[in-house]
């Protein structure tokens, strides 16, 4: 054998070794499997990348790009929460002092900082190099000059290299929105690709729960889903020796609970001018179907115009607000409160100031927690239409999602298919079977015969589908139902 064929053999050794090592740490990574493969395209694409990832505080996001590029990261810096100017490029020139001891020149602005990593970058060897900027909005002060420098930063240097992989992130959403996503500026159309961090799925929770260590029934998850949502930080602090009633008591209805707070620190994090989202968010949260935007208009007082535009499509852009048609009752659109951290508090945390021990455990099966349950697991369902159609054997088939309301009757999700078929959606919490007694099946005629009605002439079928946690109970009216999915059907 040649001397260049052994170095060849190798090197195809290095490679495959190399390959298996990225994909065993990808796999280390709870669910995100579209995000993966995203972030694996952005890897092997052989050209400069820009790449902005945002999404609700405590969704992950630093996680998954730390996880995700963890041997070719080459530079991470976060941003000073509540740091100024001086302060902010004093952590950023120690930052890069950490990764190379021999770079001893201060920067004086953001120019200088930026320049220093370059110098820094331009000192590696070959192959892909990871540079995270995190909670970029905190390094935005007021007249720092950063976003020049940044845009500085990329379009006169890491643009034209086909190593570089630019990664920023940042909670405040607004200032994603407004700075980099929806830029103008000279960032406008620089972002290569933006990645919008979903919070988990009941799935992802589940697997999640799990590597901890915390065995807790589907229906016990589904109930934590419920107040926490899909949030991995949330769910990080169920502690595995206590039940899931005691997790949730001690969380956020102990006076020292760690989400006990939370709220507070949510949207002032994610939002610039907090007060007024929250007015918005308050006034979603008293009705259940949503609010029209001349409708939010009248509840909070805040004039229909720019700002409100803003507040709304931020609120929609990191998931707290759905935003839908309700067919059949106007054109306008319909903004409806989601995020399940948010609609817990304003039910149960809001208005008390101090609880007894165990309150949580002591309302389990009253009128109250099955108000808030049965809302809550419509939401659920909204929020796994993709496992609902999977179920369905209609995971192939174009769809559109909408609610509809008459006069007399509503249905929170209508599945409409190019197929030429209509799933009208009831979502149904129960702690057993679910039972359909007469004075149910006559509300079912209603909605059934009151959409048939609005179709006019056009021709669809039309299937009555049941979401609801365990399946129905026996029933003369059962026969009406032509799909049934349930909660394990939403786990897919």
């Amino acid at each position: 054998m040649s001397i260049g064929a052994f170095w060849l053999i190798i090197l195809i050794f290095i490679l495959i070794f190399a390959h298996l090592t990225r994909t065993n740490m990808k796999e280390s990574i709870i669910g995100r499997a579209a995000e993966k493969a995203e972030l694996q395209k952005i890897f092997e694409s052989g050209k400069a990348e820009f790449v902005a990832i945002y999404g609700r505080r405590r969704v992950g996001k630093t996680f998954l790009i730390k996880e995700f590029f963890e041997d070719c990261l080459v530079f991470s810096v976060a941003g000073l929460a509540k740091g100024n100017t001086r302060l902010q490029i004093k952590n950023f020139y120690k930052t890069v002092q950490r990764y190379d001891s021999s770079l001893k020149e201060s920067p004086k602005d953001w120019i200088d900082a930026f320049d220093i990593l370059i110098r820094y970058i331009e000192s590696l060897g070959g192959g892909r190099k990871v540079i995270l900027l995190d909670e970029l909005p905190w390094m935005d002060t007021p007249k720092s000059g950063f976003i020049p420098a940044l845009e500085h930063f990329w379009n006169g240097w890491a643009s034209s290299r086909k190593d570089v992989v630019l990664v920023v992130c940042g909670s405040a959403t607004s200032w994603m929105m407004d700075k980099l996503i929806d830029d103008h500026g000279g960032l406008h159309n620089r972002l290569t690709k933006r990645i919008f961090l979903r919070p988990f799925t009941l799935s992802e929770c589940e697997s999640m729960l799990n590597s901890m260590g915390v065995n807790l029934s589907r229906y016990e998850i589904s109930i934590c889903y419920m107040i926490l949502g899909g949030i991995p930080y949330y769910l990080s602090l169920i502690d595995s020796g206590k039940s899931l009633t005691q997790n949730i008591d001690s969380l956020l209805f102990s006076d020292d609970g760690d989400l006990h707070n939370e709220f507070e620190n949510l949207y002032s994090a994610l939002f610039k001018n907090s007060d007024d989202y929250i007015k918005v968010v308050t006034a979603l949260s008293e009705v259940r179907g949503g609010l029209s935007r001349s409708e939010v208009v009248e509840k909070t007082g805040i004039p229909t115009g720019g700002t409100l535009t803003k507040i709304l499509k931020n609120l929609s852009s990191c998931g707290f607000v759905r935003r839908h048609k309700d067919i059949g009752d106007g054109k306008e659109d319909i903004f409806q409160l989601v995020d399940f951290y948010s609609l817990f508090y304003f039910k149960f945390l809001r208005d008390r100031h101090s609880y007894e021990d165990g309150y949580w455990m002591s309302i389990q099966g009253t009128s109250k927690f099955y108000t808030w349950a049965g809302l809550s697991f419509e939401i659920l369902a909204l929020q796994h239409v993709h496992q609902i159609k999977q179920s369905l054997g209609i995971s192939g088939v174009m769809t559109s999602e909408y609610s509809w309301r008459s006069p007399n009757a509503q249905i929170d999700l209508v599945i409409d298919r190019k197929d030429r078929t209509v799933n009208l959606c009831e979502m149904k919490f129960s702690e057993d079977d679910y039972h359909i007694d007469e004075e149910e099946d006559a509300k079912l005629r209603r909605r059934v015969s009151s959409f048939k009605e609005n179709l006019g002439k056009e021709s669809k079928s039309i299937r009555l589908t049941f979401v609801t946690t365990y399946g129905l109970a026996g029933s003369r009216y059962n026969s009406r139902v032509n799909d049934i999915i349930i909660l394990n059907d939403l786990f897919k």
